[in-house]
């Protein structure tokens, strides 16, 4: 039935992109503050206050931390609910480092507990067993190689507990003292072994076929007792489920699954996105598991959290997305993933009964005037069924629209329902949006995955432009008006769109996009080294095989520059190290030799991700003027 036309206000880019009033809250352990993310001298900072802060007694909240120059958008509380630890780093370049915040003396600096330069730091867990501490993963000795640290929060002191000896992509530490390392083998598959840390000797404990895990394998984390591993595992099955690893014999027993849905992994590409586990705060024990289809369903593991459950999704009409309690379970701080209404978050106290929304990220944002996401499936043209999204303008008529086809990156990512700025910003100006799991997109099981392999340019583009016509042939777009939007391996999809495909879109976006599939290889940073026999190397090529390589310069956007005739605009981060400046820098040099018209936009102080609002402010102002100009769209006039 045809929608019936009303009038929607127009939203400025400022109200889509600026900061949040707040964002990101977790309690802590012993459940009597809230921390959360807001605006300190127009960058995001943490802010702490008390969980009874509605109380006239208790004092305001206060912000604890002083970075006005990026923000901070990642923290943890530690098990001393007097420490805070944030990481950060510069402008982009994934130098990431560990900082400490003492919120007992609010006059002192926060203080860098990984101060080495150009190092970064990979992975950070609080340890249960151990009070006090935590494990990092350090690449301070060889910029390719993590080493396995214990970190005393209150003091500052690391001691390394492992070195890497190459390829070992992860470490665990059981209470025992034990280390168990996730190491690529040569051949791609990875190995799980026990290590003597005395002598450097490791033993097997099993080995995983690689070429079904290529980011390596989530959740992956010891048991509270260290004779286990909790893992998500596809071994002898297309989905993802729930194992736990004996570490003494090597075998698998199934602890949960669902019948049609893999694990919700996504944090892998996205690691502020929900890990696929909740976890008990105390124990670190699972006690429920995520799977993600066209939308969210987690089965508990615990009678206790299935009660807790119950409760938590009557408060929102969302999906259940970050989920933090105090040790004892009772108080729940939480947020939900909504199509139109982000991030909103809520305090549950399990005892009492008592909940109450603490705050909407984005109050001034009407959820009645933004777009709902829909799911769609069709097939492409070899039949492979295509889950997708569509989000249609309200109050005008879905039919004859112009189109922005929105790839998402990795590839190994997938579009999930929720709230997607850029998706909303779109519809607000009367563009139809349709974003493709093509094949290669994860989380739709093995098959699935692997039927990207070898496909960049190929199948996988051929996915994207089946979607094109059947939002053409469904009446919803017009042939005419579409457009191809993306960034890093969608940028590089984009690129591909106006190459190989150049009479399919009227306009194309491409973010800090892959030009030249050889030199991106050559590239890529050395900590990001390990596992590219089973991901680029394996989906893409290898640039080290002459015939690989000619492959590789054939399925490159730079290859078949001469065919770009689509108005094209090219956003940069200068500090990107996985996708450099050099990437982009060869397309606009190529294209304004030739005088195609293209636009350059670059940010000196982002990298791979934007996350200053008024980077992102000005990104898509420019975006947004740009497909007006090309789609006839609505320009954003302010």
């Amino acid at each position: 039935m045809p929608a019936i036309p009303r009038e929607i206000p127009h939203i400025a880019v400022e109200e889509f992109f600026g900061a949040p009033v707040r964002v990101g809250a977790s309690i802590s352990p012993d459940g009597a503050r809230i921390a959360y993310l807001a605006p300190w001298r127009e960058r995001l900072n943490i802010w702490v206050e008390s969980v009874d802060s509605d109380r006239p007694d208790v004092g305001e909240a206060r912000c604890v931390t002083a970075d006005d120059h990026r923000g901070v958008h990642v923290y943890h509380w530690s098990d001393d609910p007097r420490w805070l630890l944030y990481e950060q780093d510069s402008d982009g370049e994934e130098n990431w480092h560990i900082y400490r915040v003492d919120l007992e003396d609010p006059d002192a600096e926060a203080v860098d507990l990984t101060p080495f330069p150009r190092a970064t730091v990979a992975g950070f867990e609080a340890a249960a067993s151990r009070p006090g501490k935590a494990l990092v993963h350090l690449n301070s000795r060889n910029p390719a190689e993590f080493d396995l640290h214990e970190l005393d929060i209150a003091t500052g002191e690391l001691t390394m507990l492992a070195q890497n000896p190459g390829q070992t992509a992860g470490w665990m530490r059981a209470p025992d003292g034990a280390v168990y390392s996730q190491t690529w083998k040569a051949d791609g598959d990875i190995e799980l072994a026990r290590w003597d840390t005395g002598t450097d000797a490791s033993c097997e404990v099993t080995t995983f076929d690689g070429s079904d895990y290529p980011l390596g394998i989530s959740p992956f984390q010891l048991t509270s007792d260290g004779t286990g591993v909790w893992l998500g595992s596809n071994r002898d099955s297309d989905l993802t489920r729930l194992v736990r690893l004996d570490l003494a014999t090597g075998e698998e027993t199934e602890i949960d699954s669902h019948p049609t849905l893999d694990m919700d992994t996504r944090s892998m590409v996205f690691p502020t996105l929900p890990s696929p586990l909740i976890c008990d705060r105390r124990t670190g024990e699972p006690i429920g598991v995520r799977y993600r289809g066209e939308r969210q369903v987690i089965q508990a593991l615990d009678p206790h959290f299935a009660a807790v459950l119950e409760n938590l999704e009557a408060l929102c009409e969302g999906d259940l997305a970050a989920v933090s309690s105090d040790v004892s379970g009772q108080r729940w701080v939480v947020s939900f993933t909504h199509d139109r209404d982000p991030d909103v978050t809520y305090y549950y106290d399990h005892l009492t009964g008592e909940s109450r929304l603490l705050f909407r990220p984005f109050p001034h944002l009407d959820p009645e005037v933004l777009a709902p996401m829909a799911p769609v499936t069709f097939p492409a043209r070899d039949g492979l069924g295509l889950p997708s999204y569509l989000t249609l303008p309200v109050g005008v008529e879905p039919s004859g629209l112009p189109l922005v086809l929105l790839v998402h990156g990795g590839p190994w990512a997938r579009d999930s329902w929720g709230y997607h700025p850029v998706v909303q910003l779109l519809a607000n100006r009367g563009y139809a949006v349709l974003q493709v799991n093509f094949r290669g997109s994860m989380g739709y099981g093995k098959a699935f995955l692997k039927a990207g392999i070898g496909r960049l340019a190929g199948a996988m583009h051929d996915d994207l432009i089946d979607a094109v016509d059947w939002a053409v042939k469904e009446g919803y777009a017009d042939r005419d008006r579409v457009a191809i939007f993306g960034g890093s391996y969608s940028g590089h999809a984009a690129l591909v769109g106006i190459t190989f495909t150049p009479d399919v879109f009227a306009a194309a976006i491409d973010v800090c996009g892959i030009s030249n599939l050889v030199t991106f290889l050559e590239t890529v940073p050395e900590f990001a080294r390990p596992d590219l026999v089973n991901n680029r190397y394996l989906y893409v090529g290898n640039p080290d095989d002459p015939e690989q390589e000619v492959e590789l310069r054939a399925r490159s956007p730079i290859s078949r520059v001469d065919e770009i005739r689509t108005p094209l605009m090219v956003v940069q981060g200068a500090s990107d190290v996985r996708v450099v400046k050099a990437e982009s820098d060869q397309i606009i040099d190529a294209l304004r030799t030739r005088g195609v018209e293209v636009e350059y936009l670059v940010k000196d102080d982002q990298g791979r991700g934007f996350v200053n609002p008024d980077n992102n402010i000005d990104v898509y102002r420019a975006a947004d003027r740009f497909l007006a100009r090309h789609l006839r769209g609505q320009p954003d006039t302010e």
